[in-house]
Parts: C-alpha cells; sequence; structure tokens
C-alpha cells in the first residue's frame, strides 16, 4: 500500500508515534510517500523526524495552542485570537494537503490527530479512507474516567477530537491498557507506540529521581524542595538555553539541557520519573518499570485525563505541584506494572498491520 501521513506538529508525541509506525508499515512491506506535518510560527519541527521517517516531508501552516507566561497554562483567548487572526494561512495549508494528496495518490491516509484532517475530508470529499492514530481518541470512549465536575471541558476536547476525525474510517485509541473496542464508535483501542530506542533500553535502577520540567521556571519548585531535602539526588532536565549543558547546582542537583539520548539513559537507570503528564514520556517510564508522578501542566485537560488515567493503569502518582515528598511517600506502595504493560505493548504491531492493511484488502475487492 502507499500511504500518506498527516502529523499534528504540537509537541513531540504525535511526531513519535508517527516515526513508529513508519518502521512497522515499512518492514511489512508498505510505503510511506510523503509525511506533510502542520506548522506555525515559534513551533520548529525537530530534525530526528525527517530523519528518522525516511520519506518525503512536507509542511504546512496549522493553529497551535498558546500558553501563558511561566507556564501559567493554555491561554484559550490567544489560541483563539490566533486561529481567526491567521485563518487565510490555514486555509491554504488546506489546499497545499489537498494538492500533495492528489499528486501522490495514496492508497490510505493516516492522520496523527493532525487538526485539519477531519476538515480535508468534509470540504474535499476525498474517497481516500482515513485510519486516525492518538491517545486523545480514548477519551471518545464511554468507558474513560474524566476528572470531576468537568463536563464543558470533556465536551470541548471530545469535539476537538471529533473535528480531527470528521468522516474518517476509523480511529485507533492508544492507551495505557487493554480496554474493549468500540466498532460502533469507530473507536480501536491499541496499545501505544514507542520509540525503538526505548524498547532496546535495560532498565538499572540507581538512587537518583530523574525530573522532566516543561519551563525552567518550575526549577524552582525543584529547588526549593531539594534545600529542604538534599539528601536526595536530583537529575533534572529543562530547556533554560542561559546556562551550559550541564549545570550543576550542588553535589546532589543537577540540570542539564534537554537531550533526547542522555534523557532516555537516565530514564533507564533512574529510581523513579518526576514529570508533566505527556502520555509518551508516562508510557516510556511505564516500559522500564519506572514508578512516575505526574504534573499535569495548568489549565491543561488533556494532561489532567493522563495523569488520571496512568494512576488507574498503575504507572505512579499525580500531582499539582512539584512536591516530590509526594513520591517518596508512594515509593514503598508502588506495584510494578512493567510486564503487564509490556505484554500488551508488543500485541501492537500485529494490531495496527491488521486494522491498516484490512484498507489494502478492501481496495482489492473493489478493483477486482
Amino acid at each position: 500500500m502507499k500511504i500518506l501521513f498527516l502529523v499534528q506538529g504540537e509537541g513531540r508525541g504525535h511526531l513519535t508515534q508517527a516515526i513508529s509506525m513508519s518502521q512497522i508499515l515499512r518492514n511489512a512491506g508498505h510505503e510511506i510517500a510523503a509525511a506533510m506535518v502542520g506548522v506555525s510560527p515559534g513551533r520548529v519541527i525537530p530534525a530526528f523526524f525527517e530523519e528518522q521517517v525516511s520519506a518525503p516531508v512536507f509542511h504546512f501552516s496549522a493553529p497551535n495552542i498558546v500558553y501563558n507566561s511561566q507556564v501559567a497554562g493554555i491561554n484559550l483567548k490567544a489560541t483563539v485570537y490566533n486561529l481567526l487572526k491567521n485563518h487565510t494561512e490555514y486555509l491554504a495549508g488546506l489546499r497545499l494537503i489537498n494538492n500533495t494528496i492528489e499528486n501522490i495518490k495514496p492508497d490510505l491516509i493516516i492522520s496523527f490527530y493532525e487538526t485539519f484532517s477531519g476538515l480535508y475530508n468534509v470540504l474535499y470529499r476525498s474517497k481516500i479512507p482515513m485510519v486516525c492514530v492518538a491517545h486523545q481518541y480514548l477519551l471518545l470512549h464511554p468507558r474513560f474516567i474524566f476528572p470531576k465536575d468537568s463536563k464543558i471541558s470533556q465536551l470541548i476536547i471530545n469535539f476537538n477530537s471529533k473535528l480531527t476525525s470528521w468522516l474518517s474510517a476509523k480511529r485507533l485509541a492508544l492507551s495505557f491498557r487493554e480496554i474493549e473496542s468500540r466498532n460502533d464508535l469507530k473507536i480501536t483501542v491499541v496499545p501505544p507506540l514507542l520509540r525503538k530506542e526505548v524498547i532496546n533500553m535495560h532498565a538499572v535502577s540507581e538512587d537518583f529521581f530523574l525530573v522532566y520540567m516543561t519551563h525552567h521556571s518550575l526549577s524552582k519548585q525543584i529547588i526549593e524542595w531539594h534545600l529542604s531535602h538534599p539528601d536526595v539526588k536530583l537529575h533534572c532536565f529543562w530547556d533554560n538555553a542561559e546556562v551550559s549543558d550541564e549545570f550543576v547546582f550542588d553535589e546532589t542537583l543537577t540540570f542539564h539541557r534537554i537531550n533526547s539520548k542522555k534523557y532516555l539513559h537516565m530514564l533507564a537507570s533512574c529510581t523513579a520519573l518526576v514529570t508533566t503528564a505527556g502520555f509518551e514520556s508516562v508510557c516510556e517510564a511505564m516500559y522500564l518499570g519506572k514508578p512516575v508522578m505526574m504534573v499535569p501542566v495548568p489549565n491543561h485537560f488533556e494532561q489532567e485525563c493522563n495523569a488520571m488515567d496512568g494512576v488507574i493503569s498503575g504507572a505512579g502518582v499525580t500531582s499539582k505541584s512539584f512536591n516530590l515528598s509526594i513520591m517518596l511517600d508512594y515509593l514503598p506502595k508502588h506495584i510494578d506494572q512493567s510486564q503487564k504493560f509490556r505484554s500488551w505493548y508488543h500485541r501492537g504491531e500485529a494490531m495496527f498491520l491488521k486494522e491498516i492493511e484490512a484498507f489494502g484488502k478492501k481496495n482489492e475487492a473493489t478493483v477486482s
């Protein structure tokens, strides 16, 4: 089959999922004809994506989430304002998607939660089937458990998920754990898509906590806690460009510039991970058998859902702040879920191929 990817460029999760999927499909003899990625001002698509997806990569203008300064959470008004302000560029992005698809003529489109995927289906009425892949589609499942008093937030995030998958043939909902699929809702529950680097890691347990923060301003919370608990060794990854790649605060606290290989090496050897509640980072820790303390970004409902689902799945504990004492108290109670999680994960390749190759068989039946 000739397959085209549509990939949301916001964050790294959807990009790494696309890379993992490309490896599965290519190994099965399928062709990734192109990958189209939504970009916006200030959003840089990391070089590793083009290197590892091993297909021509096209960029188009797409909406993005605007965050308040100092990581106070999502700025909804600014996000909507940008959407209205740049609508001309976004319409041009939709035209570029359509023109590229018409030129390539793929047998199947796979969308990784790209905002324009559903709009493309509605506006251009393409006859090419589309499969949509994301953890967010699990939130459409009737069995998903949401945070209390969140009806409005549920409506908003699920509306967006439906928007990204309008007129799609199937939604593949990535999940921490096995849940029955709902064919009536076009939802097939599948395991996560993880980087090969994680799968090839050998996990050990050394005496330090690994901390990942989305903004270096959060280091104030870490330092404050550290000064009261100097005996706990911490290695923290941040985005502070004003200091060296490795900033040694003292003997038991070190800050590192974000580096993928270095981070994964430390993840495989830490006692526990303290991080924001991104789906992929929690999955990686679960695969390596590392307890996780999940700290959702403020006003980021999706991360609140991830944290609750992660707790239910046995990943670890959640907190509203980087108070690492919560993790210290939790550790003796943690039950390692890595064997169960790995068993679920390793069923994924066969499941993905079954769901995707079914469209190739339909095309063959139509032609014959």
